[in-house]
């Protein structure tokens, strides 16, 4: 069977939904409250970027769908009489509709694994941070994506088609999830009581953008949020707390190219701050924020310092006061 990825047609409604919620932020907004919600020289370099991604992307696709995928494909589930047998001892799976919703859970499992490393790894981020480098939150930002996430991603999904289902299924899945993440960048939708429990909603996606402390390195997930929470990077909007988007140490540049490749240039020159091979290693793979003499804090270490600033505060004894005669 050939499926056509979801995005083909997903392309032209994402143009026509940021132009909408541009429009109704400039003449709708009457408390002023969004009315700044685009700032339009930053939605020039995200538009450029995510065409970018549109014209890479479908190359990718080809390595990974026709060949990556179909390579490990045929390889872990050989043709048996006729039939393709996983050399587990199972036949592949077909396409009835419960291996399809089976397929997208894998798909939303493994997306939550390749999209925390992405915060994790700082080579990783370097690609990542594109799609975070923007203090606005619209779904202009949701197209904002960097160019190089493409390059790797697909070796994070090969298990799937080793276990037996078929790649364009997966292809399939893939862009389902990337519609659904689209989606999920608009500060117009409040919070939805019982489907947060359940789904990746809009005010999860906006701590996950935050650059709050609080808020750095939670909510992960792509359709639901069941693996956040199993794994404890779930985290629930907080109505008394102010949210700041984009990204602690953002490019001060709308060239898309300087907001492309900031980050690989700061990896360069964090090598050069110590002569220790395991320090030059861990300015590359270690987490964000690592360095060898304290001068930058992970997200972890930051978060555990916000913790025990709260915790003092919270143990400073109550002024009595005085009597005056």
């Amino acid at each position: 069977m050939d499926f056509t990825n979801p995005l083909v047609y997903g392309v032209p409604c994402f143009l026509a939904l940021i132009l909408l919620e541009l429009t109704y932020s400039r003449s709708h907004d009457h408390d002023h409250q969004h009315k700044n919600l685009y700032n339009f020289k930053d939605l020039k370099a995200s538009l450029f970027m995510g065409v970018g991604s549109t014209i890479i992307a479908p190359l990718i696709k080809t390595i990974s769908a026709i060949v990556i995928f179909t390579f490990v494909f045929e390889t872990f589930n050989p043709l048996v009489d006729g039939v393709r047998t996983n050399i587990m001892g199972w036949e592949s799976f077909g396409y009835a509709w419960y291996v399809w919703i089976f397929c997208q859970l894998l798909d939303d499992f493994t997306y939550y694994w390749f999209h925390r490393q992405n915060h994790m790894v700082r080579f990783l981020w370097a690609a990542h941070i594109v799609h975070h480098s923007s203090d606005n939150f619209n779904l202009g930002t949701a197209v904002r994506n960097g160019w190089f996430t493409i390059l790797y991603k697909p070796f994070f999904y090969m298990w799937i088609p080793a276990i037996g289902f078929p790649p364009e299924m997966l292809v399939v899945c893939l862009g389902i999830e990337a519609l659904w993440q689209f989606q999920l960048h608009s500060v117009y939708i409040p919070k939805l009581g019982i489907i947060d429990k359940i789904f990746n909603t809009h005010t999860m996606h906006q701590v996950h953008h935050a650059k709050n402390i609080e808020y750095m390195d939670k909510n992960h997930g792509g359709f639901i949020n069941l693996f956040d929470r199993i794994f404890g990077t779930w985290k629930e909007l907080d109505d008394d707390i102010e949210v700041e988007y984009g990204v602690t140490h953002a490019p001060e540049s709308y060239n898309p190219w300087v907001i492309l490749t900031h980050e690989y240039k700061d990896i360069w020159n964090d090598t050069k701050k110590s002569k220790n091979w395991y320090h030059k290693f861990m300015y590359v793979f270690g987490q964000p924020g690592w360095s060898h003499d304290g001068s930058t804090l992970t997200v972890k270490q930051m978060q555990l310092e916000l913790e025990e600033e709260k915790q003092l505060k919270n143990k400073q004894p109550i002024p009595v006061a005085r009597k005056t005669s």
